[in-house]
């Protein structure tokens, strides 16, 4: 994380516009949305396979990176669903889906719901690890804190050399 764009991770083409709900049509529900008509990808469990392997996971850290974080939020949310709620993939997706959303909030003018969204991640954020699906979530979290208080540029994400386990938890080694 940091202020340099990282290298992307895929090579999908990003939607025709980020959406901020209010002042662009809806990407589902808007005939006129860049993902309107399109029914979501078929996704992995994250708890059992790799995530370096699964695309739509690291697309949706392009959209992330990128300042799409609506169309993050509803990537990762697909795979949160695949992965189960209490799960340590499940955590560490909804950690980011929140930190997503937390900028989101913080773009269209709503601080507090950004920082209540940034004190959820933390939570999810301990429950999936420090180290989960090749992110420091710990960092995320404490990055996207600084961005929603003002303090830094928005977050972008860097995946780590994380070793090749189940979940990708360093402390379960």
């Amino acid at each position: 994380m940091g202020e340099q764009t990282p290298a992307r991770y895929t090579d999908r083409p990003l939607p025709d516009y980020r959406h901020v709900p209010g002042r662009t049509p809806h990407p589902t529900r808007d005939p006129r949305g860049h993902s309107y008509g399109r029914p979501p990808a078929p996704v992995p469990d994250l708890n059992a396979a790799d995530w370096r392997s699964c695309t739509e996971y690291l697309y949706g850290l392009d959209l992330f990176n990128a300042g799409y974080w609506w169309e993050c939020h509803e990537v990762l949310e697909n795979l949160w669903h695949a992965a189960r709620i209490g799960t340590p993939a499940g955590h560490a997706l909804q950690a980011v889906i929140q930190c997503a959303a937390a900028h989101l909030k913080r773009e269209c003018g709503q601080p507090a719901g950004a920082s209540r969204l940034v004190a959820h991640a933390e939570t999810h954020a301990a429950w999936g690890g420090r180290l989960a699906l090749g992110l420091d979530l710990r960092l995320l979290v404490a990055a996207t804190r600084a961005h929603v208080a003002g303090a830094s540029p928005p977050v972008t994400l860097a995946v780590t050399a994380a070793p090749r386990t189940t979940g990708d938890r360093l402390e379960d080694l």
